[in-house]
């Protein structure tokens, strides 16, 4: 998932000193210890380097799931090319995170996430692959679907260069933020009906984040 201005489109899962990285690739590598490297598209352009590096770092990266210390993550079909496709779906403490950074239609399963990492390769316009067989979802789309499927945040994840022109522009999405290369998530240690204001211990933190 490559874009011309930012890193590999990568997410690093940080619960209870579990360590599972999402995506990634050269530029966008976690440091060990690392207990999982899964992927969203096991013949992506960057699986070669992904591979190399996740081997490097004693994992195999290919598109699975993981469950340890009350973090699951569970890989769910998208709708996005010709071969199987994937998004992940994250559940810790009673949170719910989405990791979609790629697909055609928007992913129902994504309904109601508390956090959604979402696609945005297209602004105005879904950009469709030849023959037919997918593409991506534009973003002005992504960010009303996500409002129907009742997302209550979202970030623009995978960004192509039709969405960098509009950012340069000074266009701003109707409802989601765009991502920032380096920033970190973090989810409380109970589910957000029970959430109160004032500062969260280290260890019932959730940690959502690009390679460190």
């Amino acid at each position: 998932m490559n874009s011309p201005r930012y890193a590999s489109a990568g997410l690093l899962v940080e619960h209870a000193r579990k360590r599972v990285m999402l995506d990634g690739g050269p530029g966008a590598v976690p440091r060990m210890p690392l207990d999982a490297w899964m992927v969203t598209d096991e013949r992506a352009e960057l699986m070669p380097a992904i591979r190399r590096l996740s081997r490097a770092l004693g994992v195999e990266a290919g598109v699975g799931s993981f469950s340890g210390k009350g973090l699951t993550i569970e890989p769910h079909r998208v709708v996005h090319t010709s071969h199987p496709t994937y998004g992940y779906l994250i559940r810790a403490r009673g949170w719910k995170v989405v990791w979609a950074p790629e697909f055609w239609e928007f992913p129902r399963w994504a309904r109601g996430a508390d956090l959604m990492f979402a696609e945005a390769a297209g602004w105005s316009r879904p950009i469709r692959f030849a023959g037919g067989v997918g593409g991506h979802q534009c973003l002005l789309d992504v960010a009303r679907e996500a409002r129907m499927h009742k997302v209550r945040r979202l970030v623009f994840a995978h960004i192509g260069r039709p969405t960098i022109r509009a950012i340069d522009t000074g266009e701003q999405p109707p409802f989601g933020e765009f991502g920032v290369d380096g920033a970190t998530y973090v989810l409380p240690g109970f589910p957000h009906n029970q959430v109160r204001n004032g500062a969260v211990p280290e260890r019932n933190r959730t940690r959502l984040h690009p390679p460190d």
